[in-house]
C-alpha cells in the first residue's frame, strides 16, 4: 500500500488497511531500527495545534518502533511575543535575530522555559517519554560569538563543539531530548544559536543517520513560485552549481548549508520537509519517494 502524501493515514481505515500499512512499513522501520534521527522543530508545525499534534504522534511513534529521536526546537515566534509584551522591538540582522543581553534573557526564559517544556508536555501527553534539556546543560553546546556576517549581532553564537554524552545518556534511558538551541562561552556567556545549525552540528556529533528539517515550503523547488518542481533528491555536490542558478537562494542557502554540512560530517542524509503537511515524517522515513528534498 502506497501512502499517499499529505494523507492523514491516522485517522478512520479499516483494519485491513491497518494491516497493510504496517506491513508497508516494516523494511523502513528495519532500516532505521536502533538508528538515531534528529528533528529540526519550527516554522509552522510548531504553532499550529493541530499540525504540533500530529508531529508529537510522529515522534512517539519513531521512538516506539525503535528509532532513536532526537528533537530540537526553535522559538522565534514564542520570543517575538514575549519582546512585544516588555514592550521590546524585535530586530533581525540578515535573517538573525539581533541579541542584546535583554533579548538573550528572553531567548533563555522561553526557549529553555515555556517552548521546551510544552514539547516535552506534549509528547508525554502522546504517549512518550522525554526530557527537557538545553545546550547549556552539561556543557553540552559550546560557541564563540558569530561575527561571519560582517554585522554585531550581539549574542548570537557560532557552535564550537557539541558533547554529545548528555544526548546518548538520555537516548539510552529510552527518552526523547527535546533540545533547545542556546550555548555556552569561554567565559560563561549564554549565546542564542539558530536552531537549524544546531541540529546539524547535534546530528553530527550523536553519529545520527538522518536530519530532518520540519519549514513552511514543500522542499527545494526548481521554480520557487509553482511547489510542483520540488526536487526530490540532491548530491551535496551538486549544490554549488544550484546556487549559481538561483535555484538554491534567499532563506533556503542557509538551510540547505545546514544539510550539506551534516552530510558532509558524517550523517547519512538530511532533508528539508513540510511541516504544514501533517504527519510528513512519517511520510519522509517510511516512504521510498519520501515528502521533500534529501541531501545525501
Amino acid at each position: 500500500m502506497t501512502i499517499n502524501k499529505g494523507e492523514d493515514f491516522m485517522g478512520q481505515i479499516s483494519d485491513l488497511d491497518t494491516a497493510q500499512v504496517l506491513v508497508h512499513a516494516l523494511p523502513y522501520i528495519q532500516k532505521y531500527y536502533n538508528k538515531t534521527i534528529v528533528v529540526k522543530y519550527g516554522g509552522n508545525a510548531m504553532i499550529n495545534e493541530k499540525l504540533k499534534d500530529a508531529v508529537m504522534t510522529d515522534l512517539v511513534l519513531l521512538s516506539l518502533v525503535g528509532i532513536r529521536v532526537v528533537l530540537v526546537h526553535g522559538g522565534g515566534p514564542e520570543i517575538s511575543d514575549m519582546l512585544k509584551k516588555i514592550g521590546k522591538e524585535s530586530r533581525f540582522v540578515n535573517g538573525l535575530r539581533y541579541t542584546d543581553k535583554e533579548t538573550m534573557d528572553v531567548v533563555q526564559m522561553v526557549l529553555a522555559g515555556k517552548v521546551n517544556k510544552d514539547l516535552v508536555r506534549h509528547l508525554q501527553q502522546n504517549g512518550g517519554q522525554s526530557i527537557g534539556m538545553c545546550g547549556l546543560d552539561g556543557g553540552m553546546i559550546k560557541a564563540t560569538k558569530l561575527c561571519e556576517t560582517g554585522a554585531d549581532l550581539g549574542f548570537v553564537g557560532d557552535v564550537t563543539a557539541v558533547d554529545p554524552k548528555p544526548i546518548e545518556d538520555a537516548l539510552e534511558n529510552g527518552y526523547v531530548p527535546v533540545i533547545a538551541t542556546m550555548a555556552v562561552g569561554e567565559n560563561g556567556e549564554v549565546y542564542n544559536i539558530n536552531a537549524d545549525t544546531a541540529a546539524a552540528r547535534i546530528a553530527s556529533a550523536i553519529g545520527a543517520e538522518k536530519l530532518m528539517l520540519l519549514t513552511d515550503i514543500r522542499g527545494l523547488l526548481r521554480d520557487k513560485d509553482d511547489e510542483e518542481t520540488l526536487i526530490p533528491v540532491v548530491n551535496v555536490s551538486e549544490v554549488p552549481n544550484l546556487v549559481r542558478q538561483g535555484i538554491i537562494s534567499g532563506g533556503m542557502i542557509p538551510k540547505v548549508d545546514c544539510c550539506v554540512e551534516a552530510v558532509r560530517r558524517g550523517v547519512t542524509s538530511a532533508s528539508i520537509i513540510d511541516g504544514r503537511t501533517p504527519h510528513s515524517i512519517l511520510v519522509e522515513m517510511f516512504s521510498d519517494e519520501g515528502t521533500g528534498t534529501m541531501f545525501q
